[in-house]
């Protein structure tokens, strides 16, 4: 105690130096901490999206992810029910899980034919309500901008479209007013005049039109049945949602799972491209992996399985962590750095000036280690004062960040989005900036510690 005591009057014998070293530890704290902070929303937030639309983990045939998208009946899962019930009914998985639904994959073509508009679409046949649950994870408390699915509770003919897919076909209606979209010319009866060849492919799936519908917004869609053969739908656009990336957004088309299995395998067995499966936490992952490869071993059919993560699954996750991480630790190694030499040269000024004071504490029975143990207390108790003011002006300063409105769109994406720091709900973060502050402080301060504690006694107390 009469260490800290001595060391903390001897910090304020020069009160402007060391407000001056101790400003620079909170601002490079600070930095830290914001930046830590918005690397973790990111990282968080994209996490949480991804598992939203892909799951944690996906069952697919052995290289479909790699090859199969456009060829889904080369690809598909039979049986694909009674191995979700297996799944679902085990004890060692059933906790775990949060959501098992399955989904159709495939590639067409949606038009307005008799208007002379189309575009290649990547079609997902979905369990609308198991996929508005999905919706729903947020495991870490981010700001979701993921939307509810409006095929739920919809006719079987109904489908949701990406708002760049909708302003293709013209669907002007469905989008945004400050979207720009060129209406269909005046005279034009989308809907009324399909082609004859494609008017009679519709008929061999055609079910009554949905009651109550807008006939402007019904499209077709013309997609590969399982032996090849073309297949044409007609459905009703119920939605245009923006899906966050342009280049999904220009692509994206969803339709009830049923819909899908009857373009592409009309009346034989239906089948799947992939059973999505949603954790209740992502720190489960290892365990649910390893059981997963048990259960579908045995329950697979004899089928090539293979088993799939967000990571694989989405691999722009795994590049913009790298990314985060690399600019984390390469503005934390500077501003460690500065902190580094500020603090060193704060200490050995310390140990010039109070030359003849160190002779005669040790004159008086001192010993060497004392006297680096005086020094060290100094450069901690400076350390344990940055740390609490950069922890305290970091929350304050994320607070207003949080509370600002501030937006921007990041590369590719549709929409923009705010721009949040998590500081206060990251303790990893918290905890080891703090740690590596500290250790920064104790390190800069070893050096002048120990060379105070080698002088000799008398060369100390010659010193003017």
């Amino acid at each position: 105690m009469s260490t800290l005591l001595l060391a903390l009057r001897n910090l304020l014998r020069n009160r402007r130096r060391s407000l001056a070293t101790l400003l620079t530890m909170v601002v490079g704290l600070t930095a830290i901490l914001l930046f830590g902070g918005y690397r973790s929303n990111i990282q968080y937030g994209t996490l949480t999206g991804f598992v939203q639309y892909t799951g944690h983990l996906q069952i697919q045939r052995q290289g479909y992810f790699e090859e199969g998208s456009d060829n889904p009946a080369a690809y598909g899962i039979h049986n694909y029910a009674a191995l979700m019930t297996a799944l679902q009914q085990d004890p060692q998985l059933r906790p775990l899980l949060n959501e098992v639904t399955p989904t159709l994959q495939l590639g067409g073509i949606a038009g307005r034919f008799a208007a002379n508009v189309s575009r290649s679409v990547l079609v997902n046949g979905v369990d609308a309500a198991a996929r508005n649950r999905m919706m729903r994870w947020n495991e870490y408390g981010v700001v979701s901008y993921a939307q509810p699915l409006a095929l739920e509770g919809r006719p079987a003919d109904s489908v949701v479209l990406g708002q760049g897919v909708a302003r293709k076909l013209r669907l002007c209606a469905l989008l945004p007013a400050d979207m720009p979209c060129t209406p269909l010319a005046t005279g034009s009866r989308s809907g009324q005049d399909t082609p004859a060849d494609l008017a009679a492919l519709t008929q061999q799936e055609a079910r009554p039109a949905s009651a109550g519908h807008d006939a402007a917004n019904r499209i077709e869609l013309l997609a590969a049945s399982q032996r090849g053969a073309p297949n044409v739908a007609s459905l009703q656009v119920v939605k245009a949602s923006n899906m966050g990336i342009k280049a999904l957004d220009d692509l994206y088309m969803a339709m009830h799972l049923q819909q899908a299995q009857r373009l592409v395998y009309g009346q034989a067995q239906p089948q799947v491209t992939a059973i999505l499966l949603q954790l209740h936490h992502t720190a489960d992952l290892p365990l649910a992996t390893a059981r997963l490869r048990t259960l579908l071993a045995q329950h697979g059919g004899g089928q090539d399985l293979v088993l799939l993560d967000f990571a694989q699954l989405n691999p722009t996750y795994g590049q913009t962590n790298q990314f985060l991480d690399s600019m984390f630790g390469f503005i934390a190694m500077l501003i460690g750095v500065i902190v580094l030499f500020t603090l060193g040269n704060t200490m050995s000024s310390a140990v010039v000036e109070r030359t003849s004071e160190i002779g005669t504490l040790r004159a008086l029975g001192l010993r060497r280690a004392g006297i680096r143990r005086l020094f060290l207390c100094e450069a901690l108790l400076l350390g344990l004062a940055g740390v609490v003011l950069g922890v305290l002006a970091a929350l304050a300063i994320a607070a207003l960040i949080n509370h600002s409105g501030w937006r921007w769109t990041p590369p590719g994406y549709a929409y923009a989005y705010l721009i949040l720091v998590r500081v206060g709900q990251d303790i990893p973060l918290l905890l080891g900036s703090m740690g590596g502050m500290l250790g920064v402080t104790l390190l800069s301060a070893w050096w002048p510690a120990r060379r105070a504690a080698r002088q000799q006694i008398v060369d100390a107390l010659r010193h003017a």
